[in-house]
């Protein structure tokens, strides 16, 4: 297991500090703290991309692209589509549009030319507070036949919320989702606004992969067999349980459950090569981790983990290691935030195919992962200059990387320079 510590930077407001950059900045702080960045851009665009492009930029660069250097080359990054309310996923439809999911409860249509469609009618009613809301968006793996979406969100509750998943149809004009159905619901729904986890991964044999988050004050649960929070589970399309799934069978366990011990997973991808599930989860203070994710084992939280307390910065649970739990593949401390992953397979990029790719919101970055085999060997970070959120990666049909900026609302493209 490999560990990366850099320097911390300075938070960009309390939150930051209280919850790894994983929280939801109020209204006047972020309109405060995007005018300021955004007077930065706009300001040092041409300086960023004459120095770090050199012949490249030959003139001013649009505020709507940016030019940056990366180990690989000159990349820029390309504003497909703006005007979006706490965008947090993208999918892309077979003709290469793409759905997009605002927290608030909005689902859009984002088309190759950036127009972005009304909100599609018949989502259900989501727990908009704090992290909570509509969230990630997959296609079934037979939606040329099917028609399917899924999508999960934050599931209102008379005691609380609860992290929920429906399918359904999208009908032809894409205007309405059909035939919605919840195909899944957390046991459990605590009051609060934190830690939904939420990513949805497709297995290569159908079945769906459903990260779950610990709901912040509900940490201890994580541990319980008998509770979905701090899990990731797996469930057929119309909601049944697998037979294969490890604790099928096991007295007084949820069968759902693929693994547990997590704390707030918000990235899932497979392995390109094995088919195996990898995920990412926050730490506390420090010690977010990436995972390979497998069936029926402890990933630890809260009894091992790297992070700390956020009040008093004092250790948590017995350790960074301990028999019987699954050591992460690599850990950042301090904590990156991460959120979004993808692994690159496409030809746009042919120096980074095979590397692994994670959004991160507190550093404001775009993580450039090396493997060798199941190893971590090199970390490149990017994106820097753009000082944004990046919610969610996803490689396009296309073969280039997308991504969703959380700050600005947007929608970008990365294109070789």
């Amino acid at each position: 297991m490999r560990s990366i510590t850099t320097p911390p930077s300075t938070p960009a407001s309390p939150f930051h500090a209280s919850f790894g950059g994983d929280e939801v900045v109020d209204a006047p702080r972020r309109s405060a703290l995007r005018g300021l960045r955004l007077r930065a851009l706009l300001a040092g665009s041409l300086l960023a991309a004459t120095l770090a492009a050199g012949p490249v930029a030959a003139g001013p660069v649009a505020a709507r692209d940016l030019i940056v250097r990366t180990e690989a080359g000159s990349v820029k990054v390309t504003e497909v589509a703006s005007g979006l309310q706490n965008p947090w996923s993208l999918a892309f439809l077979p003709d290469g549009r793409m759905l997009v999911t605002e927290r608030p409860g909005t689902l859009r249509i984002v088309g190759t030319d950036g127009e972005v469609s009304a909100p599609i009618a018949g989502v259900p009613e989501v727990h908009a507070r704090g992290q909570g809301g509509l969230l990630d968006v997959a296609l079934s793996p037979s939606f040329a036949t099917d028609g399917l979406i899924v999508f999960s969100y934050a599931e209102p509750t008379a005691k609380g919320a609860r992290t929920a998943v429906a399918r359904a149809r999208l009908d032809a004009d894409g205007l309405r989702l059909e035939d919605v159905r919840r195909i899944f619901a957390q046991n459990e729904d605590p009051s609060g606004s934190h830690h939904w986890g939420s990513r949805l991964a497709f297995a290569r044999d159908g079945t769906l992969f459903i990260t779950l988050g610990d709901r912040f004050h509900q940490r201890e649960r994580a541990q319980a067999l008998d509770s979905h929070l701090g899990k990731v589970v797996r469930i057929a399309l119309d909601g049944s349980v697998p037979a294969d799934n490890p604790l099928v069978g096991h007295a007084g366990t949820l069968p759902e459950i693929w693994s547990w011990g997590h704390r707030n997973v918000q990235g899932a991808a497979l392995h390109p090569q094995t088919g195996e599930l990898w995920t990412h989860e926050h730490g506390p203070q420090g010690g977010d981790e990436i995972n390979r994710t497998r069936a029926g084992l402890d990933y630890g939280w809260p009894e091992v983990t790297y992070g700390r307390e956020y009040v008093t910065g004092r250790k948590i649970g017995e350790g960074e290691t301990r028999a019987g739990v699954e050591p992460p593949v690599l850990q950042f401390t301090p904590s990156i935030a991460p959120s979004g992953m993808a692994f690159y397979t496409g030809d746009v990029f042919p120096q980074w195919k095979g590397n692994l790719f994670v959004g991160a919101l507190k550093f404001q970055l775009l993580a450039r992962l090396v493997l060798d085999g199941e190893r971590v060997v090199h970390e490149e970070r990017i994106l820097t200059e753009l000082g944004r959120r990046i919610r969610d990666v996803r490689q396009g049909p296309d073969g280039h990387l997308w991504l969703v900026d959380e700050t600005e609302g947007r929608i970008l493209r990365l294109d070789p320079a």
